[in-house]
């Protein structure tokens, strides 16, 4: 059986069991090196603590004297079918940034809900987030199960809030588990203590995931990221978003709209016929063009939505309000050009997803926005359902993040 690899984040409020779900994830797998274990219980030992597996991810002094994950962590185990990276993105609201970050590489997410406290606000955010970035493969764990007695009603309880709530954001999960991360329930193996749930451990349940396949059959789109002179040769550096760009193809740069033909393709120590999706190249163009930074190629009979407006989903990130108006800039792939948003068509709160009616003229921090945004200069978009590639991006002032967004409109 051919192996495979699969980007997994895990998310959820804070102290509803992320950390110590993955912690005993890599024990139970045989993953952690003893080592490591009989460090992290030194430390423990050290700090006055006992020895918990929500460590093993919280590797920072700083985390372990606040008890809290503050970066988004990244970790690998593997089963007998399947190589998995471990997104940990935190859980805390200050900490959103870096779960926007985490889950945009995933193939698939799992969402942690404590049986004792059920959906929090921190919850609602996440499942928006999921949704906007258009994760399908979803496995909610229903965490703490020891702690309510193994009680099936309350499992049945919390299935029904968390579908429901899910449902609400567009996202749908493909199974809801109740397991005990601290004690291992449910985990890489059946729980004796819940016989009344018929369904797949976790382990099992991840070893179900697929990993999206590259669709080579779209148009082509590659991003230039920088240019290079290479033995008098002009090369531009970039990524293939989409598409297979072949030696001798037509295409287009956007958004000047100049025409080329690509003359060569060009990997560190070889010369390939053709760039798949997901790879870093670089393409010398005949004739060569004076082009920079931001400038996507185009399949030439399939061209994308070159424009200065377009309809988006955004959660807002910045601390600071923002009002309508206001210049920023937008980052797409490689682009970035100046914009503000034009109009806030629908404002929601995003701890419940309740319309906000008292105006909408500004964004606050957590803010959920259906909104117009127009941008100084033409921007490559397409549809974030059409190439998740040039359909989401990043609002930006300077080097501070201030939203993460889908485009939904092009046009």
């Amino acid at each position: 059986m051919e192996r495979t690899s699969l980007n997994l984040v895990f998310v959820g409020h804070v102290d509803h069991g992320k950390s110590t779900l993955i912690g005993r994830l890599l024990m139970d797998t045989g993953t952690l090196p003893e080592e490591k274990v009989e460090e992290l219980r030194q430390t423990c030992k050290d700090e006055g603590k006992e020895f918990r597996l929500a460590f093993l991810m919280d590797q920072f002094e700083e985390e372990r004297k606040f008890d809290m994950s503050i970066d988004t962590t990244q970790t690998f185990f593997k089963t007998a079918t399947c190589d998995y990276v471990i997104i940990d993105a935190p859980g805390h609201r200050e900490f959103l940034k870096n779960m926007i970050t985490g889950a945009s590489l995933a193939h698939a997410a799992v969402l942690i809900v404590s049986a004792k406290e059920g959906i929090q606000d921190q919850t609602w955010r996440h499942a928006y987030l999921l949704g906007l970035l258009g994760i399908e493969q979803i496995i909610v764990v229903v965490n703490k199960m020891d702690m309510v007695g193994y009680d099936e009603a309350v499992f049945r309880s919390m299935v029904n809030g968390v579908t429901n709530m899910l449902g609400q954001v567009g996202a749908k999960p493909m199974t809801l588990i109740p397991i005990s991360a601290q004690e291992g329930d449910n985990v890489a193996s059946k729980s004796d203590h819940m016989k009344w749930y018929d369904g797949p451990a976790f382990l099992e349940m991840l070893d179900s995931l697929q990993t999206p396949v590259a669709d080579m059959e779209k148009p082509v789109r590659f991003a230039v990221q920088d240019v290079y002179q290479v033995n008098g040769e002009t090369v531009f550096v970039g990524r293939t978003e989409a598409g297979r760009l072949c030696a001798g193809a037509k295409v287009k740069i956007l958004p000047a709209g100049h025409e080329a033909e690509v003359k060569g393709l060009h990997v560190f120590g070889a010369e390939p016929t053709e760039l798949v999706p997901g790879q870093c190249a670089g393409v010398s163009l005949s004739p060569s063009l004076d082009i920079g930074r931001g400038a996507i190629l185009s399949d030439a009979d399939a061209l994308p939505s070159v424009t200065k407006q377009c309809h988006a989903k955004i959660f807002w990130l910045g601390s600071k309000s923002y009002r309508v108006g206001e210049t920023i800039a937008v980052r797409c792939a490689t682009q970035e050009v100046p914009c503000r948003i034009e109009r806030i068509e629908r404002r929601f709160d995003s701890s419940d997803l309740q319309n906000k009616k008292e105006g909408a003229e500004e964004m606050a921090e957590t803010d959920i926005g259906e909104v117009v945004i127009a941008t100084d200069e033409p921007i490559v978009l397409e549809r974030f359902e059409d190439l998740p590639e040039l359909g989401r991006f990043t609002l930006v002032e300077g080097e501070n993040v201030l939203a993460g967004g889908i485009v939904t409109d092009s046009k």
